[in-house]
């Protein structure tokens, strides 16, 4: 069963060492599983070891592999393209509504006279709280999607052009009274492309 260890302490000069006593048996013991966690371990690499096996990857893939994730958490340190679409977005609204800084309505675009650049620059302004942060958590969902699978330029391009378009759109479509702003097309645009890029 269980065995006593004697502990001999150094005995000062000209004195003799004496074992310790050995703790009181009323004590309570802990009892110890029969395998040690050390040995859950070194059976469970084992099994991954005949698991790689199994379905043909060789250790040198799989290290691989391991490199490669380690390059994609590198990357991903640094600022992305979705954290400054959502910067830009979040930008343009507090200074046109809490700085109230005037020139930002003209980036709106405006149906009666639009100029050239107003077909994107409407994709970052938003008319109140509530369209900003419904179409940024949407942008978020989306683009992070995109982002991952083909990189920030393809998510900067994706955004720009499928806004520019839907803003083309509206306004062939609505009436010369009408002013469009906000990232709903660019959002219904980052929604189509995340499902293609997933099929």
């Amino acid at each position: 069963m269980a065995q006593q260890l004697l502990l001999l302490l150094p005995a000062p000069s000209g004195t003799f060492s004496k074992p310790l006593p050995s703790p009181a048996p009323s004590l309570p013991r802990r009892h110890v599983p029969s395998i040690s966690i050390t040995r859950r371990l070194v059976a469970g690499v084992a099994a991954a070891r005949r698991d790689l096996l199994r379905c043909g990857m060789r250790r040198s893939d799989l290290v691989s592999e391991l490199e490669l994730a380690k390059d994609k958490k590198q990357q991903g340190g640094r600022a992305n393209a979705i954290f400054w679409i959502l910067l830009l977005n979040f930008g343009l609204y507090v200074a046109d509504h809490l700085l109230q800084i005037r020139q930002i309505k003209s980036l709106y675009l405006y149906h009666a006279f639009p100029s050239w650049y107003q077909f994107v620059t409407s994709t970052f302004c938003h008319a109140n709280w509530n369209h900003l942060s419904s179409n940024l958590f949407f942008v978020y969902i989306f683009g992070k999607l995109v982002e991952e699978e083909e990189g920030n330029f393809a998510l900067w391009m994706s955004y720009i052009l499928t806004g520019a378009g839907a803003n083309l759109i509206s306004w062939l479509v609505l009436p010369t009274s009408s002013v469009s702003l906000g990232a709903s097309g660019a959002v219904f645009g980052l929604f189509t492309i995340s499902v293609l890029v997933k099929v």
